[in-house]
This record gives C-alpha cells, structure tokens and sequence, in this order.
C-alpha cells in the first residue's frame, strides 16, 4: 500500500490520477498547503523542500521502503514500477520524458505564476499579469500545434505526459485561457476529462480543499513562512 502525502493541486492530482490509471492501492494524506502542513518535520522527512505531493512505498525497487517528492519524479518512479505509460521502446520513452519536463519545467511554473498574479498577488501589477497571462498562451500552442499531429502529447498513446499536463489546465480560465481558441487542446482537454481514473483521481482529496480567502492562509503559501529556516 503507497502512502500518498497530498493536496487537491495539478500536482497532487498527476500523482493521484496515475495511481487510479495503474491500479496501485494507495492511502491518501492530507497535507493541508493552507494550514502549514508541509512544514511540519514528519512531512519534511519525505519532502525537504516542503513541497506535496510526496509518496512513500514500502515495496521499493529493491523491496526496501522508498519515499519521493516531486511530482514529475513520482511519475516516472511508478511507470517504470508497473511498467505502463512510458511508451514501449527507448525512442517512445525519451519522447515521453521532453513532454514530462516540459511541464515541470515550463507549463507548471508559468501558469503557477498566471494563476498567482491574476488572483492571488496582493497588488495587481500590469507588467507581471500580462507576462505570465502571455506566456500561458504560448505554451498553450505549442501543445496545440503538438496535439494537431498527434493524439497525445508524446505521440499517438497516452503516457504520463499527458497526465502531468492535464491537471493543469483544468483552471484554464484563471490563467485567462479560452480552449475555444486552441481546439487541438480542447479535443484532447475532453478525452482525458472522460477517463474514469482521471475522473477518480481529480477527485481525491477534493473535498477538503477551501478557496484561498483566508490571509493565515495566503501568507503561508505566499508570506514570509516559505523563507523561514527549517
């Protein structure tokens, strides 16, 4: 049974959605972002950088326990533990992986940076909304020129690329981003949307998640408390 320490985030929910899509049993944990849990020493034991989701399995490749963080990590831990959706060969595999990191390094950060400057920044500042607000939209062709040649991201079946990326575009409108206008990401936005893993796996944890209206909160996703030595 894997330990899931998590969130009802893109990122929680990539990990969430690949352990439904490979049928590995699994307990979920929350870590509530916006109570301070994940500065707490037990959390920080599995993830130094504060950061969910982390997992915990106490069936490591060598069968000793084994725990990750980092979302793009996990995934690529449990496809090559179960063997699915990481693409048959080493050529499919590599292709896979670009598409992995482009969301870990591009996607992820820069609609996190949409999302905060749109909605959650204390002041409104024209230059840091308009910056990250266009650079959503670049991002947002290159998947759609990307899905106008293939069926998924990596090519023609659905892997972890998919499901890294997925979650974050569930809030496409807060990053000021209309599918209407990218049709190739739509198509493929209501296909993986209609999987029932993927269903089940943005379900995980859902319901314990508040909007982010409370200051206490704000300011420890956002305040001093992320700096604070630990």
């Amino acid at each position: 049974m894997i330990d899931v320490y998590s969130w009802a985030t893109p990122n929680g929910h990539k990990v969430h959605i690949m352990l439904e899509e490979c049928g590995l049993p699994y307990t979920a944990h929350a870590i509530d972002i916006g109570a301070g849990d994940q500065f707490t020493p037990e959390f920080l034991k599995i993830s130094p950088n504060n950061k969910i989701p982390a997992i915990v399995d106490p069936d490591g490749p060598d069968g000793q326990p084994i725990s990750l963080f980092e979302s793009g990590a996990i995934l690529i831990y449990l496809a090559g533990k179960t063997g699915r959706l990481l693409g048959n060969t080493d050529r499919e595999k590599y292709e896979v992986l670009q598409w992995v990191m482009f969301q870990m390094g591009g996607l992820g950060p820069m609609l996190g940076q949409a999302h905060h400057f749109r909605l959650y920044a204390p002041e409104q500042i024209e230059y840091a909304v308009n910056r990250y607000s266009n650079e959503a939209k670049r991002l947002y062709q290159v998947m759609d020129k990307q899905l106008g040649q293939h069926a998924y991201l990596a090519g023609d079946a659905y892997t972890i690329a998919d499901i890294a990326c997925f979650p974050w575009t569930r809030s496409h409108k807060n990053q000021g981003i209309a599918l209407e206008d990218y049709p190739n990401v739509k198509r493929w936005f209501d296909a993986i949307s209609a999987r029932p893993a993927v269903q089940r796996g943005v379900a995980v944890l859902a319901d314990k998640r508040k909007p982010l209206h409370d200051d206490k909160a704000k300011e420890l996703l956002f305040g001093k408390s992320q700096y604070q030595k630990r």
